[in-house]
This record gives C-alpha cells, sequence and structure tokens, in this order.
C-alpha cells in the first residue's frame, strides 16, 4: 500500500503534544513500515518553510522538533524527487494540483489530508483521497487481512 501524507498530518502530528491524534497514528504506523510512505521534497520544503515562517507554528513548535521529524521523514519515506514539467490545473490550489501530481508520479493508494478541496474529489484513477480518520480505518482493516 502506497500512501502520500498531505503536509497537514505533520503539523498536526507537532502541534500534538500527547500524539494522539490520528495524524500521529498514521504517522507512526508509517514510521513502524505498515505501509509504503511517499514524500515528495518539495512537499517536506513546504513543511519546514511553514513552520518557520508563520508565527503561529514558530511559537509552539520548536526547530529541533522539525529537524528531528525531517530527519525521520527523509529516512524512512520513500522520496518522490521535484517535478520539473508544469503541472496542469485541476483544483482551486495549485499546491493541491501539486500534490495530486506527486501522489500519481509515485503511484499512490491513498492520498491523506484534511483539505476539504482535495476531498471532494474522493477519487481520481485508482488514487482515494482520504482523510486521516477514514485512512486509520483502512489500516485497521488491512491488519486484520
Amino acid at each position: 500500500m502506497r500512501v502520500l501524507l498531505d503536509a497537514n498530518l505533520f503539523v498536526r502530528y507537532l502541534l500534538d503534544p500527547e500524539r494522539e491524534s490520528p495524524s500521529a497514528q498514521i504517522i507512526h504506523a508509517a514510521v513502524h513500515g505498515e505501509f509504503t510512505w511517499l514524500l515528495p521534497e518539495a512537499l517536506l520544503d513546504e513543511l519546514v518553510r511553514a513552520v518557520a515562517r508563520k508565527p503561529y507554528l514558530r511559537e509552539r513548535i520548536r526547530p529541533e522538533e522539525m529537524a528531528q521529524l525531517a530527519g525521520i521523514l527523509e529516512s524512512v519515506a520513500d522520496m518522490i524527487p521535484r517535478i520539473t514539467e508544469p503541472i496542469p490545473a485541476v483544483t482551486r490550489d495549485p499546491k493541491d494540483d501539486d500534490l495530486l501530481a506527486y501522489a500519481l508520479v509515485g503511484e499512490a493508494d491513498y492520498l491523506v489530508t484534511g483539505d476539504r478541496d482535495l476531498l471532494v474529489l474522493e477519487q481520481i484513477g485508482t488514487l482515494r483521497i482520504l482523510t486521516p480518520r477514514a485512512f486509520l480505518e483502512v489500516l485497521r482493516q488491512h491488519k486484520t487481512l
């Protein structure tokens, strides 16, 4: 099972001190190899920049926490190189278009996100777009098979 996680899951993980959120459970499952974790280089760069740039995140996430997570991501995930060709517009947000393109290039089975603009698409080809909670259910079912 190949899965691309949106940056919003990583932010929720870093903001959740108890690490009990669905996002945290999914990240722990990824680290423990319960699925193939796809990570676009561009998404990791976006995450690091967002945490450093946005005051709300900068005040709540220590730089060493972000650095530790980035190191884990790079060591565990299958990195997807940057797409250099133009990406066609499919959604209202070009960042969403980028994420869809990376999911398709990485041959992801699932794109897990909290972004409503992506969630309304539900499925593109064989790519299913799910909330973190819905994906946790997929993981649970996968474990029992």
